[in-house]
């Protein structure tokens, strides 16, 4: 794991006693800028690599205690190494987070089916997930429910990742380059929402984007403090639920949540 992103001994046990993991990394801001990512091969969505995709899936994923077959298909069918940089590609499995390009990263597979089992997806879910990046998170979901609408603050992660899902023939998947802060209120109501930042608070926005029934998945905590992520649910009667779970370091969300 990269130096910037480690995490000490004691947030490590704590984070081994909830997960049943050795050890455990969200998304962290890498140590210094690499090339964003470019140059996917929709070929390779079928084929490439598929024995890496299952060990991942074996000895991080299930071994940790991930039990959704519609989870743990989905991450065995994605072709991860087209969502992170050439020169990352023969990391692309490893049980780490990558650096994208402008101070973003690809969180660690098993970060990414954990988030997406508590939303509990299903195959008629619309999906909204706040924070683009490459597009990883929105493919595996995409390969799981009818549609993901996708916000990214920054226009050039928007603009690869929105060209990415079409030359890989990701059709269910709505990009826009906007402040994940407000939702996508045109497309509301969401049976789910996943934040893939850490906010200080959790946007009401978004809270209001969920359908009755509707789950939230969002990293809460500061920069410099221990982050958690949360699980929010909202009944029929308007009322939230808020479960937190697993200790976390990912990336700030930026934009209105920062002035917030």
């Amino acid at each position: 794991m990269r130096k910037g992103i480690r995490i000490c001994g004691l947030f490590l046990s704590l984070v081994s006693a909830l997960a049943g993991a050795g050890y455990l990394a969200a998304s962290g801001k890498p140590e210094s800028p690499s090339a964003p990512v470019d140059g996917t091969d929709a070929g390779d969505l079928a084929s490439g690599r598929q024995g890496e995709r299952t060990r991942m899936v074996n000895l991080q994923i299930a071994a940790r205690k991930i039990r959704d077959p519609l989870v743990l298909d989905a991450m065995k069918k994605v072709p991860r190494h087209l969502f992170v940089p050439a020169e990352l590609q023969s990391e692309a499995y490893n049980d780490y987070p990558l650096p994208i390009g402008y101070g973003q990263t690809i969180s660690q597979p098993y970060i990414v089916a954990y988030m997406t089992e508590l939303l509990e997806p299903g195959p008629e879910h619309r999906v909204l997930e706040i924070g683009t990046g490459s597009g990883y998170q929105a493919a595996v979901l995409a390969a799981i429910v009818r549609e993901v609408f996708t916000l990214e603050i920054i226009p050039e992660l928007a603009e690869s990742a929105s060209a990415r899902f079409k030359e890989l023939g990701m059709t269910m998947i709505r990009t826009k380059s906007a402040d994940g802060y407000y939702g996508w209120p045109e497309e509301a109501p969401f049976d789910g929402i996943i934040v893939t930042a850490a906010a200080e608070h959790v946007p009401p926005a978004l809270i209001s984007q969920l359908k009755p029934g509707g789950k939230l998945v969002i990293p809460v905590g500061g920069v410099y403090s221990v982050q958690t992520i949360i699980l929010l649910i909202k009944h029929a009667d308007g009322s939230v639920e808020r479960r937190p779970l697993l200790p976390v370091r990912f990336v700030p969300m930026t934009g209105t949540v920062q002035s917030r």
